[in-house]
């Protein structure tokens, strides 16, 4: 008799876990190396704009921005108990916009960008990059990531190593020499202190435009957005993976089917390796991650 409980146990834990499994990332039918719009009617809608979206480790929180009218918010939704709420917006500005969320190693804070300026009044002005801190209440107030982040031109977009270390894009050296445009940066995290950002090398940035910048937690490889000659639309997917003596390979177009004839952008995967998530025709798209090792 106690051998049958204990098996009864065992079957109603593993019934309830993998239950609860299939409810996360939005209880959606996992896609497979052929992307599909992510969520549709639910998050991906038909007369909006989504795109810069991040998943919780776990897979049970999910954030990301919308443009509505010119101006961009970022939305939120979880599971709860068996069901996910309705999506609310959760950082929104009447006079300034907020997209591009990410969530920090220890998911304690959110990252975005926003063109809301220091003094929060007034005009708005270039993107800076900004984060709000995890309380029982929500999310705090933003704050400013810095001066070693942000300059007086645009900062663009964020991910984050395990680690800590901060991928970004700016185009302060374009706006400054007038030769280039946006490029990719590294900021270590030492002290909990963002340190000077070094410029990735050039088998990654070159004198077009390097953006949206994706980096694997272990550092293994980028993907970000990219306008080259050779690209099949206004913006492409590239990815770049680095070699064991810390050198990056080549950056490479992703191709389709993942690029198409119109811009590709937002590129994320989750922390469970699983699954690639990208902007695509004005709605978040969806793949088997397993699409990335073709390009090694």
């Amino acid at each position: 008799m106690k051998l049958v409980f204990v098996f009864l146990l065992f079957m109603a834990f593993t019934i309830k876990n993998n239950a609860q499994e299939s409810l996360v990332y939005l209880n959606q039918k996992a896609p497979s190396t052929t992307p599909e719009i992510f969520a549709p009617d639910i998050i991906s809608k038909q007369k909006e704009y989504e795109f810069g979206s991040v998943f919780s480790k776990d897979g049970t929180e999910f954030f990301y921005g919308v443009d509505i009218n010119g101006k961009s918010e970022i939305r939120y939704t979880k599971l709860d108990g068996d069901s996910w709420i309705t999506p609310k917006t959760i950082i929104v500005h009447e006079n300034y916009g907020f997209n591009d969320p990410f969530l920090s190693p220890d998911e304690n804070r959110l990252y975005y960008i926003s063109n809301m300026p220091l003094s929060g009044v007034g005009d708005g002005k270039d993107y800076d990059i900004w984060y709000s801190t995890k309380n029982p209440e929500g999310w705090s107030k933003p704050k400013n990531a810095g001066k070693n982040i942000n300059t007086n031109f645009n900062e663009y977009y964020i991910s984050f190593t395990q680690q800590g270390t901060m991928y970004f894009s700016s185009n302060k050296e374009a706006a400054k020499d007038n030769n280039g445009d946006f490029d990719i940066y590294a900021s270590k995290n030492e002290d909990g202190l963002f340190q000077k950002p070094s410029k990735l090398p050039e088998a990654i940035n070159t004198k077009a435009y390097e953006a949206d910048v994706f980096v694997a937690s272990d550092e293994s490889y980028v993907i970000f957005c990219a306008t080259r000659k050779e690209g099949l639309g206004r913006g492409d997917l590239y990815i770049s993976f680095k070699n064991d003596d810390g050198s990056w390979t080549k950056s490479k177009n992703m191709g389709e089917p993942i690029n198409t004839s119109g811009h590709e952008l937002c590129p994320f995967v989750t922390k469970d390796g699983k699954y690639f998530f990208y902007t695509s025709k004005k709605d978040i798209y969806w793949v088997d991650a397993k699409i990335l090792e073709q390009y090694r």
